[in-house]
């Protein structure tokens, strides 16, 4: 699951470097309590990234749920202010591990560099980075699979995680992950949103615009 959490009219959720890491904190903390994996990170001014495997259909939203309460009680004490922090519930998309999930992190791992902050992923420090390309250690950082299968020593899997990292993601590739956050719907291949779509029975993916096609035939199914 690809999860993104924006503040209230995209104001400052982060103000200081101890912010970010009680946040962090809180979010290791509870996905150890609700059972969910995370693979990669970033916290940005405004807003957080997560990729995530749920150990049970409601993880996440456990989670995410705490979370935000617990951050927003710290952020009103701490800057004496009342109210809300985040704008409405947390987006999510489902995401293929299938080809799909190392785009996904890239995508993540990268905000800084495209929101001009960094010129390189690893000069910033509040992303999972650190830890899937550099080594450094994290006890929040779960590698998936997809991860693992880069190389077969922690070495061999950080340097080809640095490759993947040469090549800027496609404007399509970007498109693509943000419409599935977004707006809700799947992120992957075309047998993994058959497949979603079959589990969910419902549409997986925006539809195409205008109006839909007439039906030659206008009597019952």
């Amino acid at each position: 699951m690809h999860v993104i959490q924006r503040g209230i009219d995209r104001v400052p959720c982060f103000h200081a470097d101890p912010d970010r890491s009680l946040y962090l904190g809180l979010l290791r903390e509870l996905c150890d309590l609700y059972e969910c994996s995370v693979h990669a990170f970033v916290l940005m001014t405004n807003h957080v990234h997560l990729l995530a495997t749920p150990g049970h259909s409601d993880s996440i939203s456990l989670v995410m749920k705490h979370l935000g309460q617990r951050y927003v009680q710290y952020v009103n004490r701490r800057y004496a202010r009342t109210g809300g922090l985040w704008e409405g519930r947390f987006r999510s998309s489902m995401v293929d591990s299938s080809g799909y999930f190392l785009l996904c992190q890239r995508y993540i791992e990268l905000n800084p560099v495209r929101a001009g902050m960094v010129k390189r992923p690893g000069e910033y420090p509040w992303s999972s980075h650190g830890a899937n390309a550099l080594g450094k250690p994290s006890d929040l950082v779960v590698p998936r699979a997809e991860y693992l299968s880069l190389g077969e020593t922690d070495m061999d899997r950080q340097r080809e995680y640095r490759r993947l990292f040469e090549t800027d993601l496609r404007e399509t590739e970007l498109g693509a992950i943000r419409d599935a956050v977004n707006g809700g719907f799947a992120y992957g291949g075309p047998a993994f949103i058959e497949s979603v779509e079959a589990q969910l029975h419902r549409r997986a993916i925006r539809g195409k615009p205008g109006r839909p096609a007439k039906r030659e035939n206008s009597g019952p199914d």
